[in-house]
């Protein structure tokens, strides 16, 4: 008994320094963000002297950051709606009903996972160039949604799959058709998958540099890690402004994972337990 006592200790020792080496940069990065750029370089690694929200004054009134957030919001958010709707309903169908070619439309799928996006970025300007979405927020959105389908489709078929079909044959003797067994019944008993789904796209899509890179020039259409990009001048950079700017963007991405991270952690344990 002293043994197990003594293990689990030691386990949660270990977990306890997992959480301080990885909290820490977090929290330097906040206290950065109260601090003049001449006190990060003087004091890195102490408290502010005197906690200032100057920093974040000067990114609201220097830089339309209200306009790279609103569109890092909007992408991310109707990309996963995009993702969660389409890849649920592709998953569905391939768990749950059987076709000649249903081998090969989910083998289509997985090919999505082994070849990158960005190995067809000239066709993909050229494309967004001829339906005229160049420098608008719907090419990343179709692009993101592209990309994030089959790692969905892949996460999502796996988890239909576990469900029993007598779930299904009880729903269809109650008078349910298709859709309204896959929307009632399955649907909701894979929340924990649709969780991990949301969480891996919403990230992808909020933090993705190289395809607004690509696609976005126009100012006002920017997303965060492009519009950050214009804070690092030729010979200095204002870091306390950086610094907030990193502060206030990374704020959606705790707030997606503080909501869903149960389902999350649900979504990536499923199976390792009978």
């Amino acid at each position: 008994m002293k043994t197990g006592i003594g293990t689990r200790s030691v386990f949660y020792l270990i977990a306890y320094l997992f959480v301080l080496v990885m909290a820490y940069p977090i929290v330097l990065m906040v206290l950065s963000s109260f601090k003049s750029t001449a006190e990060i370089f003087t004091s890195p690694l102490s408290l502010p002297e005197v906690f200032s929200l100057e920093p974040y004054r000067k990114l609201w009134e220097l830089v339309p950051f209200q306009d790279y957030i609103w569109n890092s919001v909007f992408v991310s958010v109707v990309t996963v709606a995009l993702i969660l709707l389409f890849s649920s309903l592709a998953a569905f169908y391939l768990a749950r009903f059987s076709f000649a070619w249903s081998g090969f439309l989910y083998f289509f799928f997985l090919i999505g996972l082994m070849i990158p996006l960005k190995l067809g970025i000239v066709p993909l300007f050229i494309l967004m160039k001829n339906i005229g979405l160049t420098n608008s927020l719907w090419s990343l959105i179709l692009i993101y949604t592209a990309s994030g389908i089959p790692i969905s489709v892949f996460i999502l078929t796996g988890f239909f799959r576990t469900l029993p079909i007598e779930l299904e044959e009880a729903a269809r003797m109650d008078g349910c058709n298709h859709f309204q067994v896959f929307w009632r019944i399955l649907l909701p008993l894979i929340r924990p998958a649709l969780g991990t789904v949301m969480i891996i796209n919403f990230i992808s899509a909020w933090n993705d540099f190289f395809f607004p890179l690509i696609f976005i020039q126009d100012e006002a259409a920017k997303t965060i890690p492009i519009g950050m990009l214009g804070l690092f001048g030729e010979y200095e950079a204002d870091w306390s402004m950086i610094f907030a700017g990193l502060t206030l963007s990374s704020l959606p991405m705790i707030a997606v994972f503080l909501v869903a991270s149960k389902q999350f952690m649900e979504g990536l344990t499923a199976g390792a337990v009978k």
